[in-house]
């Protein structure tokens, strides 16, 4: 009997449409899953029994009325607990928002529904999706499934081990510094940010907002594809959604080519620091590449130096900014509203009992770069930065058509390891930065197993704005030759829960 958690969202909508086995039969494969393995691996916050199984029947019905059912009726998926979605609890992975029921669903989360996906429940993550490892979480870390004393990248930690643990064939992240695509690349998943205003923002609780972007997260590259497809799209409700048509990239994922492609690799993203086991596989995919006929040109882009000190300052910026909300009289948490303390008292012990120690180191850090004397020293510099980061990524895609790189210098780092040292956790994130700082679109897909220690090793595609669907045309070229090389996907070599 076919395990129905083993297949992709592609083969699982297939077998649906086809009669062969019911949405409800998927529902509650993917159920059984997650109440079977999920103490383990602490993927999930809230698991939505009744809601999916609920949309897993309205899909039946459809059917057995004859209607048209979509690429992805009837697929399970993880959301990640940073959109709203009504009815069902939304945490953002923090104590400030316990319990709180959100009474209208983020855009996405309406454009999930639309297309009849089956949400199965909300994922871990870093508290306000400020982390690399989901050890931010408020309510406890998230294991990798490839090694459970590991963590599976952040601060989408919880949405990538669903995929690797098979508790979901789909997923959904946010990606403001790398965030979606540094938990695929630990995880052994595919991650894609869209270009900056691809999938809207509105509903989802705000870390950096002129960072911050929703993106589709999946096992194959088609799986990404169709759901990227479904979720984007112009949105009047947010402000930075770009009215432009979606690139084609259910059509590139189906046709993965690279011949004639000329792809640059950055000088900068290698060197102290980087794991000897992730350049090879980076190296050996770069050769991959030549080998599909794609011309690969070394090139330098010198202001990515300076990426990560520079968000490091935009993203607390905006953060102090956006958590301002926060205050304990509108909704969440509220302490000390005993009837003797003033409004200023109160809103100064919810934060202190709501937010955890990196948001209020990001929120402290933020505000001191944007207050009087300092705000051109140096929120002002970063922004300047920025400018020459998108200038350097202007002139790259001048010369080739992507750009690619290991998504992380290493593979999962032990839990706890980097606990106690900000900067060491920040640098997971090194590669993944730049995209974000000027709005490209960019993938992790598996590119092989360290030697050193048997994870997972991502390569990181990159592309211009709105050209996304060359993500996708790379990224299944490389997926499939990788496929016929190792002689199965990457993911059968995780261990069995």
């Amino acid at each position: 009997m076919t395990d129905l958690t083993r297949l992709t969202a592609a083969e699982t909508a297939a077998k649906i449409a086809s009669g062969e086995t019911s949405a409800v039969e998927v529902a509650q494969a993917h159920l059984d899953r997650i109440a079977a393995i999920d103490e383990k691996v602490h993927a999930f916050l809230h698991v939505d029994s009744e809601g999916a199984l609920a949309a897993a029947r309205a899909v039946d019905d459809k059917r057995a009325r004859g209607e048209k059912l979509g690429p992805l009726a009837g697929v399970p998926l993880a959301l990640k607990d940073i959109f709203t979605t009504e009815g069902v609890p939304t945490t953002v992975g923090s104590k400030i928002l316990e319990g709180w029921i959100p009474p209208y669903d983020a855009t996405l989360t309406k454009r999930l529904k639309a297309a009849d996906i089956v949400i199965l429940g909300k994922t871990n993550m870093d508290e306000f999706a400020m982390g690399s490892s989901t050890e931010n979480s408020a309510y406890g870390p998230t294991s990798n499934p490839w090694d459970l004393t590991r963590i599976p990248g952040g601060s989408g930690g919880g949405s990538s081990a669903a995929l690797a643990s098979f508790q979901a064939p789909l997923a959904i992240g946010t990606d403001t510094g790398g965030s979606i695509r540094q938990p695929a690349a630990v995880t052994g998943t595919v991650g894609v940010k869209p270009t900056y205003g691809g999938v809207s923002r509105y509903g989802m609780v705000a870390f950096s907002s002129s960072l911050d972007q929703g993106g589709p997260c999946a096992r194959t590259v088609l799986d990404a594809a169709l759901l990227h497809e479904a979720i984007a799209g112009h949105d009047p409700l947010d402000s930075t959604s770009i009215d432009a048509p979606v690139p084609p990239v259910v059509e590139a994922a189906r046709n993965g080519d690279v011949k004639g492609l000329r792809v640059g690799v950055v000088k900068e993203f290698a060197g102290e620091g980087y794991q000897a086991g992730v350049m090879q596989r980076f190296n050996e995919s770069v050769e991959l590449l030549r080998e599909l006929g794609a011309e690969v040109v070394e090139l330098s882009c010198p202001s990515f130096t300076y990426a990560l000190a520079a968000y490091y300052l935009i993203a607390p910026s905006e953060c102090s900014s956006n958590l301002a909300r926060f205050d304990g009289l509108r909704y969440g948490l509220r302490t000390g509203d005993d009837g003797t303390r003033s409004a200023e008292e109160v809103t100064s012990l919810t934060r202190e009992a709501g937010f955890g120690p990196e948001v209020k180191r990001r929120i402290m850090l933020g505000t001191y770069a944007l207050s009087s004397g300092y705000y051109d020293a140096y929120y002002g510099s970063a922004q300047k930065v920025r400018t020459l980061i998108t200038r350097d990524f202007e002139r790259a895609f001048a010369d080739v058509d992507v750009l690619v790189s290991p998504t992380t210098p290493t593979t999962a780092f032990p839990i706890g390891e980097r606990a106690d040292d900000p900067m060491a956790m920040y640098l997971a994130d090194l590669c993944t930065i730049p995209a974000n700082l000027a709005g490209n679109a960019a993938m992790s897909l598996p590119c092989g197993l360290a030697p050193e220690d048997g994870l997972p090793v991502g390569l990181q595609i990159i592309a211009p704005a709105l050209a996304d669907d060359r993500l996708y045309r790379v990224g299944a070229a490389v997926e499939a030759a990788f496929t016929t090389r190792w002689g199965h996907p990457l993911l059968e070599e995780a261990p069995t829960l």
